[in-house]
């Protein structure tokens, strides 16, 4: 259960109703992260530009080492919602989910080539209590990717940094995209009963 109860289809005002149709429509449910941030309607107008805005930018990286990276980020900080939510987009994007329990052995596992262990190693030293990341690791990056490819990879990585931290901040729970389970509508605020959330 979340810590901040989201903003229901009910409680929703037209213009919010709208959004969460298009977020069922796109995702087969509405994400929980975007009921609770509805409290704060010039906050969420922001967020889902710069969300559509990114998504479209990012187009240097392959799409496995964009995701795997995102992914990690996720699983280091703990954010089950992200995890679940990273996992499907990862099948979605036709990529291949079952390698992400091998995630903990990239550096060795033959499920991922040099550029997605590039990438999560990044990941990893961006994510921790303090930043890691070594001249050297920024220069390899580099000859792999080049310079745009970094840079998109560090904003990529520092989003998802945000996102989790968010989200475990609020205690949003995995919300079972993963599994096909994923609750049709917005979490009702009132009783915290999803069953409710179908009427």
């Amino acid at each position: 259960m979340p810590r901040i109860a989201g903003v229901s289809t009910k409680q929703a005002g037209p213009l919010l109703r709208l959004m969460y149709r298009y977020a069922r429509r796109r995702f087969g449910a509405v994400p929980e992260p975007f009921t609770i941030l509805a409290h704060h309607r010039k906050l969420m107008m922001a967020g889902g530009r710069h969300e559509m805005a990114v998504e479209k930018g990012s187009t240097v990286l392959p799409a496995s080492v964009r995701e795997l990276a995102v992914y990690r980020v996720a699983q280091q900080i703990g954010c089950s919602w992200c995890v679940d939510f990273g996992t499907m987009l990862q099948r979605l994007h036709g990529l291949d989910i079952e390698r992400l329990k091998d995630i903990d052995d990239y550096a060795t596992s033959p499920a991922y080539n040099r550029q997605e262990r590039l990438a999560i190693a990044y990941a990893d030293a961006m994510s921790g209590a303090a930043v890691t990341v070594t001249d050297e690791q920024v220069a390899e990056l580099e000859a792999e990717f080049g310079p745009a490819g970094v840079v998109e990879l560090t904003y990529q990585v520092a989003l998802e940094n945000m996102r989790a931290r968010t989200n475990s901040a609020l205690g949003i729970p995995d919300q079972g995209f993963t599994s096909g389970d994923a609750c049709r509508v917005p979490v009702p605020s009132d009783t915290g009963d999803r069953a409710a959330a179908t009427g």
